[in-house]
């Protein structure tokens, strides 16, 4: 039996391993959780689902928590109306139940940098090819300007 190194693709024995990563199976499990939830809660469904984001946003180390701290601030201040839920176990920001946005964190799947990302449910078409997604190392005024931006038009 072969075993995974932590975060690659590769075997202890040199042989190529082709499946999920740890960090891809604990998100997905993550995600399970999430969907399972609503019911668990019963009649607390409806309930406030951001202490929940900002938890997950207080556990992350300390380069990721500032960006998502800051990212949640300006996807809160750009679109109020979207709401904030966990996704795959990262902040992220729903419109009719729909991920609009999301933040990763960079130690989430041992990446080099987080990510912002919107899916197919964002407004930000333009043209035949527009961008959906971000590396985020800091965040200057400039960048947090373009964020807010993008959120009012992806949240539409």
């Amino acid at each position: 039996m072969t075993t995974t190194n932590r975060g690659k693709s590769g075997t202890t024995d040199g042989k190529s391993y082709d499946g999920f990563t740890e960090e891809e199976r604990a998100a997905m499990k993550e995600r399970a959780k999430e969907l399972k939830a609503p019911a668990r809660r019963g009649a607390r469904a409806k309930a406030d689902p951001e202490p929940e984001v900002l938890a997950k946003i207080a556990e992350m180390p300390e380069a990721d928590r500032v960006l998502a701290e800051r990212v949640h601030a300006l996807v809160r201040e750009a679109a109020p109306q979207l709401t904030p839920k966990l996704w795959y176990g990262m902040p992220a920001y729903a419109r009719d139940g729909k991920v609009v946005v999301f933040f990763q964190s960079a130690d989430k799947f041992k990446a080099r940098y987080a990510t912002l990302g919107f899916n197919d449910a964002a407004r930000l078409d333009e043209g035949t090819m527009w961008p959906t997604a971000f590396a985020l190392t800091t965040l200057t005024t400039e960048d947090e300007a373009l964020i807010s931006t993008l959120v009012k038009r992806a949240a539409g």
